[in-house]
């Protein structure tokens, strides 16, 4: 066989192998899905156990998604006790050794942030209390920022082969999330200081950024229904210490907020909180994009 015809079998053989397999990343929450993306692109494969009209806390552990656990090379999830009502089920159901709690497989965000609201003392009977603090973490583009960065290092780890592309997408992400930040954070400046009230204890991170005041909580206890006497209590509140708004989840009934904003004089915000929330959420630029522009439109009209 002459040399021409050993080159193109060569060649041929080559083109037949299969391309590298993209790292399967399976995200609890589409903040997450979303950042995993941005930072593995071409070489990563991203499903998302949730959307963002469903209550992270309250997912059932299906055999579809233990199906995508079980295959995954990278959980990536929220942590701090947010998914502990489904997630260790889970987990365990697939069988999965490296994605498990403590391999470099399992991911948890809250891990690379300063946590708010942690409690002194662990009471269940206050409702849904985490022991590790408030898991919202994705309201504040600081964490973003922070879990990006420690995203990317685990990539990394877990991908050395790719590890040069995690990096230059991870600093391609911060080159134009910084700027995006400091855009927001002057947008925002005429929010500092307003006094505003929850329908969930779900947004302490979006206010310890933005400088906003939270008077009440329309849940007498995380996780727990609204009750009328309880919403009269809040109205109560508010007749001494006036709020300006309401905010309320994409995923949550919006008729306790409603009723403030009908009793209370208040203006009722419906943020979309992750990615897909909104038609303006569309990824985690446009979260905070439309975040911003749905409070400063509701402050504004009162």
């Amino acid at each position: 066989m002459n040399r021409n015809k050993i080159s193109a079998l060569i060649v041929a053989a080559t083109l037949a192998l299969p391309a590298q397999a993209a790292l399967r990343i399976f995200a609890c929450e589409p903040e997450w899905g979303a950042l995993a993306q941005e930072l593995g692109g071409k070489f990563v494969e991203v499903a998302v156990a949730t959307n963002a009209l469903q209550d992270p806390h309250q997912i059932q552990a299906k055999p579809s998604l233990i199906a995508r656990a079980r295959n995954a090379d990278l959980v990536v999830c929220t942590g701090a006790e947010l998914e502990i009502g489904w997630l260790p089920l889970l987990l365990q159901q697939s069988g999965n050794a490296k994605v498990q709690p403590g391999q470099p497989g399992y991911f948890a965000a809250a891990d690379a942030v300063r946590k708010l609201d942690v409690p002194a003392a662990l009471d269940r009977a206050q409702g849904d209390v985490h022991a590790a603090g408030n898991p919202h973490i994705q309201t504040d583009p600081r964490n973003i920022a922070a879990v990006a960065n420690a995203l990317a290092t685990r990539l990394q780890q877990i991908d050395p082969g790719n590890a040069a592309q995690y990096a230059r997408a991870q600093a391609d992400f911060a080159a134009r999330w910084q700027p995006a930040m400091a855009r927001w954070s002057a947008q925002a400046a005429p929010l500092k200081g307003q006094a505003v009230v929850s329908q969930h204890k779900g947004f302490v991170y979006l206010y310890d950024w933005l400088g906003l005041k939270e008077v009440a909580v329309l849940e007498p206890k995380p996780g727990v229904e609204p009750t009328a006497p309880h919403l009269q209590s809040v109205l109560a509140t508010l007749k001494a210490t006036p709020a300006r708004l309401v905010l309320y989840a994409a995923y949550q009934d919006s008729r306790p907020s409603e009723w403030l904003a009908k009793n209370g004089g208040v203006a009722v915000v419906r943020l979309p909180f992750t990615v897909g929330g909104s038609d303006g959420a569309k990824d985690l630029f446009g979260l905070f994009d439309d975040t911003l522009a749905r409070l400063l439109a509701a402050g504004a009209s009162k």
